[in-house]
């Protein structure tokens, strides 16, 4: 297993791996690449047009898992990133919330998405992305754009807090229910 789906959640650890993105190169054009893990064929990292994403944790899969146990492990992932949230801001400021409705009522319509957000309903990740930026901590200091979202593909699946770094400002993307 990967080391986010096999260790407990450290919220040092999920900081550290947030860090360590923040200063890859990012690849300016180009398509979308999702790295796995080779034994487990779990997604580890995806790249694209100006952004990485990449796991910082996973719950257990929730098929059968009853309603108010359910309900807590849910909580207990809006915890987690929480936690994140509560040490970037120490680190950042002030975070913003970018809604993810608009990009997953497009993507539902067909309708053409910035890479970033194509990638995130690629991974069946709707959840609303908390955003610190710009923080000066890319290669060279360059600007980047920080979000974290706690998201699932459906109501089985596990959950995933789910890291998102851009060298171009993460915003919400317009869309209305058809």
């Amino acid at each position: 297993m990967t080391r986010q789906f096999a260790h407990r959640f450290d919220v040092g650890r999920a900081v550290a791996d947030i860090m360590a993105l923040l200063v890859e190169p990012l690849p300016a054009q180009g398509p979308t690449v999702v790295q796995e893990d080779p034994l487990t064929g779990e997604r580890t990292k995806e790249t694209g047009q100006g952004f990485v994403l990449a796991p910082l944790w996973q719950s257990g899969p929730l098929t059968g898992v009853p309603g108010e146990d359910w309900n807590a492990v849910v909580e207990g992932a809006d915890r987690k990133a929480g936690e994140v949230a509560e040490e970037l801001t120490r680190r950042w400021g002030p975070s913003r919330r970018v809604a993810m409705h608009g990009a997953m009522f497009r993507e539902q319509a067909g309708e053409p998405l910035p890479p970033l957000h194509q990638a995130l309903c690629d991974a069946d990740d709707y959840g609303d992305l908390t955003v610190w930026g710009p923080v000066h901590e890319g290669p060279g200091g360059a600007d980047r754009w920080v979000g974290i979202s706690v998201g699932h593909s459906d109501g089985d699946a596990p959950l995933v807090l789910m890291a998102a770094i851009s060298d171009r400002e993460i915003v919400e993307v317009a869309g209305e229910p058809r």
